[in-house]
């Protein structure tokens, strides 16, 4: 149990729900209340300070607002600016007015990406090298451990007003595990993690600032959508701080597009029809706007229709109507997505606060071929409703992540690799407005960069805990088109699937006994050419450096069969 000071003791689920009418009726009142009066005091408040600023003669923006806004289960081509045909106007235009980095990569997994943006660590090193159960294990306890700090333990002592809205998922069995108890000021969030849009599901709870105030047994008001709500609760939490004259950090985690698939009717019927061409069709298409756009390389081919993938050719016309209302839920839970967002940074510039914030959005894993090549459509209701099961499936899920091969679990590009949008009209140069990254990046960067920008000082030790050090470097330099200056390799381990990626080499393997591939990634980003014959030394090299940092950041010994190396007597 986390050595830190306890607040307030944990109310049970049934006691604390008994007063979540209330609750949802303070809420309501205050979304209202801010909508008519709110926006205009908060515009006011920043206005006054602006001219008071520049009538003394004060410097430009000081440290800027931080927004991180995580999404679930989404592709690496599903926004309009990867290459996607799916309406998301709002990003779009985040990205023609910032920076795209074309390299940037996540863990492959939910819990492990959310572990690691939190801390700055790899998953492992902060205890959650796979999902939220205890394997007993160093580095597979399941939740955020006393070794490492979040954004909020590190930001909040730098005068920060920190917030965290939506998906938790690093530790909900202990109230302490909690985000109001990791250093977030305010916070609406399911600590268990998602799966649910209209209504929460069993087994998870709506938690407001460590108090649960919705579960299975105290059901969510009519008309809540989760997509939505994650971003009014925290436009709220922003107006607290506006008017705190506070610098704020917005940790916003989506549950969308993750399944099941769920969105309202009109939005979904928005794109019924429009996905009859297909997945092969879909794939083409999109890796024809990622060349044009330049966001890839035309060395780089797009990867063949993965193996148990039917031609659509080859799909009757029954069931190609079913995977088209399949895509197109998937679709409407993006633009919905795509929608709120939008009304985050309309929100901001209302405030009078978006030139001096950054934004950054990405995803914490590739698509998702769970459910196979078909997916899945059921439940009692209409498809897409909160009565309904729906899931993409392995052959969507090839489409959403063009031009790569495989999908979320793995660490191969079509598992890994995210869309990283930043958009900070006063950090960023005009001239690189627009503009491709195309260094590489990962999560562990983003706690650099914010420590970085906030001028907070990432602790040696928290709470008579010492703290790991932290393992990434910031992002900023590459905000301003300048070298990170990155000294070290990138790893990756889940479930058994493991890579090491040194300059443009990269060797991965898929699962716990599969041997090691080795690709040019600057030649062959799509990893079609395994030259791991041709660089026998290499792929040697790069193993061993693999383990022997595995071991250092407790990926071993994992749980899972099979060998880790061929070197004899190595832990499987």
């Amino acid at each position: 149990m986390r050595s830190r000071a306890r607040t307030a003791a944990h109310a049970s689920p049934a006691a604390s729900a008994a007063g979540s009418n209330e609750d949802e009726r303070i809420a309501m009142n205050r979304r209202s209340f801010l909508k008519a009066a709110g926006l205009g005091a908060a515009a006011l408040l920043t206005g006054c300070r602006s001219a008071a600023r520049a009538a003394a003669g004060a410097p430009g923006p000081g440290r800027p607002n931080i927004v991180v806004i995580l999404v679930d289960d989404m592709g690496f081509s599903d926004i309009g600016c990867y290459g996607s045909e799916i309406a998301t106007p709002n990003l779009d235009r985040l990205a023609t007015r910032g920076i795209r980095f074309t390299q940037f990569y996540n863990t492959g997994r939910c819990c492990p990406t959310r572990a690691s943006l939190l801390t700055g660590l790899y998953p492992h090193q902060a205890g959650i090298g796979h999902m939220t159960a205890d394997k007993g294990l160093p580095g597979y306890v399941g939740h955020l451990h006393e070794r490492c700090v979040t954004l909020g333990e590190v930001l909040r002592p730098a005068g920060y007003f920190t917030i965290m809205c939506g998906k938790w998922h690093v530790g909900a069995k202990d109230p302490a595990w909690w985000p109001s108890r990791r250093g977030f000021d305010r916070t609406y969030a399911c600590p268990e993690g998602g799966g649910f849009y209209f209504q929460v599901k069993k087994g998870r709870s709506i938690v407001r600032n460590g108090k649960v105030i919705h579960d299975d047994a105290h059901p969510l008001p009519e008309g809540w959508y989760s997509t939505d709500a994650w971003t009014d609760e925290a436009i709220g939490y922003i107006d607290e701080a506006v008017r705190a004259d506070k610098p704020f950090l917005v940790y916003l985690a989506h549950n969308a597009p993750h399944f099941p698939l769920q969105a309202p009717p009109e939005d979904i019927q928005r794109y019924r029809r429009k996905y009859l061409a297909g997945w092969d069709t879909l794939r083409e298409r999109r890796y024809g706007r990622q060349l044009a756009s330049g966001l890839i390389a035309k060395r780089w081919p797009l990867s063949p229709r993965d193996d148990g993938i039917t031609p659509w050719a080859n799909v009757d016309a029954e069931r190609r109507d079913r995977m088209d209302h399949i895509m197109a839920i998937y679709a409407a839970t993006v633009d919905r997505m795509d929608r709120s967002i939008g009304r985050l940074v309309k929100a901001l510039g209302q405030r009078g606060v978006l030139e001096n914030t950054l934004i950054l959005f990405l995803s914490d894993n590739g698509g998702n071929a769970e459910s196979g090549p078909w997916g899945r459509a059921q439940g009692k209701g209409a498809l897409g409703s909160a009565a309904s099961s729906v899931f993409c499936g392995k052959s969507w899920a090839n489409a959403e992540n063009t031009p790569f091969r495989y999908y979320k679990h793995f660490v191969h590009e079509g598992g890994i690799s995210t869309p990283l949008i930043a958009h900070w009209p006063a950090g960023i140069p005009a001239d690189r407005r627009g503009a491709f990254e195309p260094q590489p990046g990962h999560l562990i960067d983003i706690m650099a960069t914010c420590a970085d920008l906030a001028g907070a000082t990432y602790p040696k030790t928290f709470n008579g805990h010492a703290i790991t050090p932290m393992q990434g470097v910031s992002l900023v330099p590459a905000l301003r088109g300048q070298a990170l200056g990155r000294t070290e390799p990138l790893y990756w381990e889940h479930e058994g699937n493991r890579a090491i990626r040194d300059g443009n080499w990269k060797l991965v393997a898929r699962g716990p006994a599969g041997d090691w591939e080795l690709y040019d990634l600057d030649a062959d980003r799509s990893e079609l050419h395994n030259l791991a014959a041709e660089h026998p030394d290499r792929v040697k090299a790069m193993a061993d450096q693999w383990e022997t940092f595995a071991r250092k950041a407790h990926m071993l010994p994992w749980p899972w069969k099979g060998k880790t190396s061929r070197k004899k007597g190595t832990n499987p």
